[in-house]
């Protein structure tokens, strides 16, 4: 085979063909991915050998092609894993991003339908309901077919969306014209499994530890609701560590907010005021809500 490029083609081929392997393994699924990995391997290869097909389609002869040095190898060298070291980060980055910010488009509809089950207005639990079916029809499709690189390793993620699915589905009847509440317990069931996928794939986020500190709040303001002071005193610390986690997310005023009204409730169960728990109890679910409905 006739070489017929030069050094510069050979660097551009090789760019070329980093930018196509990079795409194959992190933005693109199945037979996709095979066949543009494959062509990436078939242009490093011609850049390797210093031929250009392109070059005999169009009929392009190039003339004294000069032999390339070991010093201009080791530069195409650094040229393919610079670029496909840059592309393979900067893919990485922006795929993990893309799905988050996918899910949180999705998980905005149930979080919504979740509070407005919780709180029994149906209208409005229906009419969030319905968003989430369709934003998380949307989602699953999407996920079921294609994973980003940092979900590629996880068998449990595909089994773990068609689990969500049916969770969703099955509590249809209650939003519309059943129970609101047996409803809003069976939308519950979802959080746990979405936290649990973030938590082994190696996502770290303020939403994430929001999620974990609402678990633990919730022991909290059911002893303050019931009046028990010692069972709010046993389950501060818990509760405690989980907001720690987030303060290192973020620290400003909202969070703030949740710490100090964590430390009003725990005051009240210390000296005893067993009248102010549940308004103490309130404002901390409260500061919680606003936190979670637009950040988590």
């Amino acid at each position: 085979m006739k070489k017929n490029e030069g050094f510069l083609e050979r660097g551009i081929q090789l760019s070329v063909s980093a930018l196509l392997l990079a795409a194959a393994i992190f933005w693109l699924g199945g037979t996709w991915a095979w066949l543009v990995g494959v062509l990436a391997g078939m242009i490093a290869l011609f850049a390797i050998i210093g031929f250009c097909p392109l070059y005999v389609l169009l009929g392009i002869d190039k003339k004294n092609i000069s032999e390339i040095t070991s010093f201009r190898a080791v530069i195409l060298g650094f040229v393919f894993a610079g670029v496909l070291i840059g592309g393979s980060y900067s893919s990485h980055f922006f795929t993990k991003k893309f799905f988050v910010e996918d899910f949180n488009a999705m998980n905005n509809y149930y979080k919504q339908a979740l509070f407005e089950t919780g709180q029994e207005k149906r209208e409005a639990a229906i009419k969030n309901y319905d968003l989430l079916v369709s934003s998380y029809a949307d989602f699953q499709e999407k996920y079921s077919s294609y994973q980003p690189y940092v979900l590629r390793a996880d068998a449990r993620f595909v089994p773990d969306l068609e689990r969500i699915e049916k969770i969703i589905s099955g509590a249809q009847q209650d939003v519309r014209t059943g129970d609101l509440k047996k409803a809003h317990l069976a939308l519950e069931q979802v959080r746990p499994i979405t936290q649990d996928i973030f938590k082994r794939n190696g996502f770290s986020m303020l939403a994430i530890a929001l999620v974990d500190f609402h678990d633990s709040m919730e022991k909290v303001l059911d002893a303050a609701n019931a009046k028990n002071a010692p069972g709010v005193i046993s389950t501060y610390a818990e509760a405690s560590d989980k907001l720690s986690a987030v303060e290192k997310e973020a620290a400003d005023a909202e969070i703030q907010a949740i710490r100090n009204n964590l430390e009003a409730v725990l005051k009240s169960a210390q000296d005893n005021k067993l009248d102010e728990l549940p308004s103490k109890a309130s404002e901390l679910k409260s500061s919680f809500v606003k936190v979670y409905l637009k950040r988590g």
